[in-house]
Order: C-alpha cells, then structure tokens, then sequence
C-alpha cells in the first residue's frame, strides 16, 4: 500500500480522526484512529510503501481509557504505575500496546526532538519540499503553532526563493497522467527519480500483461453531425442547471445498445479453462487520466440506465477520481473499456486490452472537415476517428467490423435510440 499519512509526530488526535490514507492498486482508502491521545512516532513518511498488518504510527494515549482486554490479535498491557498506554496504530487497522517502559523512553525522545513535532498537513509539508525548506525553521502562524501555506511562502519570500507569496507560486498545473510539469523551461542540473505508486503502478501490471496478448485494430470514421446537433439540443433544453451534456454520455448509451448485438465484444476470456464469458451487464469502463495517473472507474448496468443518469454517474466518477477518492466497487467489474483521447487532443489511438476484457475502444476529438455527399457536392462534417482494440484469441476482423458499423449507424443516426428505449 502507498501511504499518505495526515496525523504527524506531536498531533493530539481524537476517536475515529483520520490518520492517514493508503492506496492500492485499486483504491484510496482512508484509515481512522481507534484510541484518542498524542501521536509518539511516526514510522513512515508519505510516499512510503507499507505492507499490510504493518505498524505505521505509535499513540500514547490514556491508560484509564482501557480496560483489561484483547484486540484482534494484540494484547493490551497495563501498568499500575503508568499514565499512560503506548499504542501501535498499524495499516490493517489493528492495535498493539507496549509497556510503561517504552512510554516513559518515547515521551524522553519527544522531548529532545521537539522541533520535528511541527504542526502541519501533509500539503504543506510538500509545498515546504517542494522550495527546500526546512519546515523546523518556519514560523507558524496558524493555531498551537501549526504551519500555514502562507507561512511557507513568505518564508520562501523572505530567503528570495520566490518573489510573492501568491498562490500562482504554488499551484502547478498536472500533466495528463499525473507527472508536475513547469511553466519555465530549464535543463535539468541532475536526474529525477520518480518512483511509480497507486494508479500508476497498476498501470504497469497491467500494461505489461496486455503486451502479451495479440492485439488486433479496427479503424473507422463517424459523422457527428447528428450527435453534434443533439448534444446541443440537450444543453439548450436543459431543466437541471447541476447537469452539463456532453457527447460522451450519448457515445456510451449507444455504445451499449450496439454491444446488445455484438455480446462477444463485452465478454472475458479464461485463459486456463479456454473459455469465453459473456458478461449480462455492460459495464463500460471509461479511462480518465487524474493528478495521480490513468484510472478507469466504470459505469455499472449502461445497458439500463438513461443516457441523463449515465451522465450523472460519470459526473460522479470524473469528481471521485480528481479527488482520489475513488472506491474499488466503483474500478471493478469492468466488461469493455471506453478511451476519450479527444477529451485532452489527437484524433487517433491505438489502445492497448484492459484485461481480462477483450475489447477497448479509443475515440479521437471531433474535426469539422469538408466531406464529399454521393453527388460529389462538398459539405462540412463533424467527424471523429474511432479505434477498436480487440484481443485476437477470441475476436476476428469481421465481428469488430459489424459491431463497429452498428455503433457507427446509432451515432449518426440517434433517433435509433428510441426503437430500443422500454
């Protein structure tokens, strides 16, 4: 698990106060204190990765507060000549409690260590990182001395680091999977490492596991005029002022119905067994890219919801992952997989299986490009490049091409939609 730890060394927290967030591969999780008392030590720094079971901060806390009791699997020790319990807050949300002893011994090292107990949150220990600036050395204004984002900046004011303390200084724009970039260009003095957590890390897994499959892809171009007009339409008629249309919405619905026709498309296949498995719910993936890297959440059951609560859910999902809050309920399950490279640029793609799914599909921006009718007269289309990647063990060029053709009619010719709706 990758660790970002929100309680620091000298914190006084309270009962079910957040400690820090972990995140798997597959999700942010949030863990939250089971005892009220001072954080004694920390054991790991953000960024850190920690094993499960895994003590990751000591709590010095009350020894009245508990009884003669067993959690989980640790033993709680008292001491008749304590005031206080020292307990390990570990990352599977177990405790453990050491002696007097240990208690006496951490309060001493607290003590000579005062100024590493400096009040702070994690962001403005990173933005303090961020300038190299010893944290210890800033004076904070905020309450029981904690250190505030201003105090940081003109403390980087004062030692010329920066000119103002605006917060044009701190907020960096994130590129499109998730790496800082700078607004001023210089040549690197000396390398970087960056090491690859969460999100990313997954992506590597399951990168190199695609590589290994023989990919196939089909590509074709949709007129949007149609769909270009009904997005539009939506927009002007909108009676919910919380709701925004987009195309994506109508793409993913459509998408769906064509899948109906086409099950083999929204289906995984079994290796070992040498089986394919029709999946009864499409649930379509659609990949975003966050400050943290590429994730795809995906929209549970299109095939029985309507395109405004399918653009109410990817509303909802877009939010969870700008916030890294996403849930593993709401990444697994996945049938297909939806690429909007258009969202950010470029007209084409070619992606590569979120296995164990067999099919994924990149869409490029839509082009208003003058196109020829069947008379040879020249009129403006809206027009958008569309890439199926399909696994090729299960998966031929003619299914792909027929299912394309069927998405392809229902875009440009929405009104389809309705023959389908119950």
């Amino acid at each position: 698990m990758f660790c970002f730890l929100s309680s620091w060394q000298g914190d006084y927290i309270e009962d079910f106060q957040p400690l820090c967030e972990v995140q798997s591969d597959k999700a942010t999780i949030e863990i939250t204190s089971r005892y009220k008392g001072k954080v004694a030590h920390v054991l790991h720094v953000p960024g850190d990765i920690v094993k499960v079971g895994e003590t990751l901060l000591k709590i010095l806390v009350d020894e009245t507060a508990f009884p003669s009791a067993s959690i989980g699997d640790s033993e709680i020790t008292k001491s008749l000549d304590s005031a206080q319990i020292l307990v390990n807050e570990s990352a599977s949300d177990t405790a453990a409690l050491g002696n007097s002893s240990n208690a006496e011994l951490l309060d001493s090292d607290i003590e000579k260590g005062k100024r590493a107990a400096v009040l702070s949150t994690p962001a403005v220990r990173s933005l303090a990182k961020q300038y190299g600036i010893d944290i210890n050395e800033v004076c904070g204004t905020g309450k029981d001395g904690r250190v505030l984002k201003e105090d940081v900046l003109n403390f980087a004011v004062k030692r010329g680091i920066i000119r103002n303390a605006s917060a044009d200084n701190v907020e960096q724009p994130q590129g499109a999977e998730g790496y800082r970039v700078t607004m001023e260009y210089k040549s690197p003095s000396e390398d970087t490492i960056l090491p690859l957590r969460g999100y990313q890390r997954a992506m590597v897994k399951s990168m190199s596991l695609a590589a290994k499959v023989p990919h196939f892809h089909y590509v074709d171009e949709v007129n949007c005029n149609a769909l270009v007009e009904l997005k539009t339409a939506f927009q002007k008629n909108n009676p919910y002022p919380d709701v925004k249309h987009t195309f994506l919405p109508i793409l993913l619905k459509s998408l769906s119905m064509a899948l109906t026709k086409y099950p083999s498309l929204n289906s995984c296949f079994k290796e070992d067994s040498m089986e394919v498995i029709l999946k009864g719910s499409h649930n379509i993936g659609v990949a975003m890219a966050t400050p943290n890297g590429l994730v795809v959440p995906n929209i549970k059951n299109a095939q029985s919801l309507s395109i405004l609560e399918i653009t109410k859910e990817l509303a909802r999902l877009q939010q969870l992952a700008s916030e890294n809050k996403l849930t593993s309920e709401d990444i697994a399950g996945g049938t297909i997989t939806l690429s909007n490279i258009g969202a950010i640029g470029g007209k084409f793609g070619s992606p590569l299986l979120n296995l164990p799914e067999v099919s994924i599909i990149a869409i490029g921006r839509i082009q208003k490009v003058p196109h020829f009718d069947s008379n040879g007269n020249v009129y403006p289309a809206s027009l958008m490049t569309v890439n199926v990647g399909a696994d090729h063990r299960v998966l031929d060029g003619a299914t792909v091409s027929r299912f394309c053709n069927e998405w392809k009619q229902l875009i440009e010719n929405p009104e389809l939609l309705i023959l389908h709706l119950r």
